[in-house]
């Protein structure tokens, strides 16, 4: 076990930037909110790690780590918790972004450098409910059985080579038929490129993930966003997200994609952060017809 105290630029709230990282749900094997803090399992390049991480002041946060990737995933907890995360004003255009903005100044966007972790639950959440894929998500995770070290029940994310060996009928008993599987079957093969996009840019990361099969733009963003740390990756293709920002920035209670684009052109470059406030804080628009129902397998 080994601890580091870490200091942000700014205010903090754990529970604001980590939340993103937990693709489960309040179910998830791999990460943890509590009273105690934010308990994260992960595997690093040095190998498998847990980190506890507790807010002991406005701007600091102490780090725990047990594994032999502790000492890695201490030397990332900056960048998780977007220590450096710079945060220009955002307020120029809109009330209540400005509104926001002051109720939730403790988000800051961080990046997990971990693509294939963010890239495997967002596939899952292709064209299904939330419900749906955060079961999935747990269900694979459970089903590989990963302890994690130290002091906690966590599970670690899937082996790359576990996941790329499964044959494609083994995740049906998980609700994921053969298009998904199939894509998290081929990025997983190919986990050592997929990982270099921490160190490519924006754009260039962008054109990697995209060479994957099954891999499209609201995919792009999911994984640019909690990976990558991008403030102007926006979900385009995110079945709320455009009526959210119509209604939230105009009243509209429907939008599009490109009319939800039109109306984040004033805050290019920190379009992702605006999207990530609104949906935080801003009024939902009003529902039409019956919720979307769990479609099963077969449907598929």
């Amino acid at each position: 076990m080994i601890e580091r105290t870490v200091a942000t630029d700014g205010p903090l709230d754990l529970g604001l930037v980590l939340g993103p990282l937990r693709f489960g749900g309040s179910r998830d094997p791999c990460l943890r909110i509590d009273r105690t803090g934010v308990w994260r399992a992960s595997t690093t390049a040095a190998g498998p790690a847990t980190v506890r991480l507790r807010q002991v002041g406005p701007d600091q946060v102490k780090a725990t780590a047990w594994g032999s990737g502790a000492e890695a995933a201490l030397d990332a907890v900056p960048d998780l918790i977007g220590a450096a995360d710079d945060q220009p004003p955002l307020a120029r255009a809109h009330p209540l972004v400005r509104e926001l903005e002051r109720r939730f100044a403790g988000l800051r966007l961080g990046r997990s450098n971990a693509v294939l972790e963010a890239l495997v639950p967002t596939v899952l959440a292709q064209k299904v409910i939330g419900l749906e894929a955060r079961a999935a998500f747990v269900a694979l995770v459970r089903a590989a059985g990963r302890r994690a070290p130290g002091p906690t029940a966590l599970l670690l994310p899937p082996e790359p080579r576990w996941l790329a060996s499964l044959p494609s009928w083994a995740f049906h008993r998980w609700g994921v038929e053969h298009r998904r599987a199939a894509t998290i079957k081929i990025a997983a093969a190919h986990a050592g490129r997929v990982e270099e996009c921490t160190r490519l840019s924006p754009a260039e990361a962008r054109r990697r993930l995209g060479a994957l099969p099954g891999v499209g733009v609201w995919t792009i963003n999911e994984v640019c966003h909690a990976a990558l740390g991008d403030p102007d990756a926006v979900s385009v293709g995110d079945y709320w997200l455009k009526h959210v920002v119509s209604y939230a920035l105009t009243g509209e209670p429907r939008g599009t994609d490109q009319r939800m684009l039109e109306l984040l052109e004033p805050w290019r470059g920190q379009r992702g952060r605006v999207c990530r406030l609104l949906m935080l804080g801003a009024p939902r628009p009003p529902r039409y017809g019956p919720r979307l129902s769990l479609q099963g397998i077969a449907a598929y």
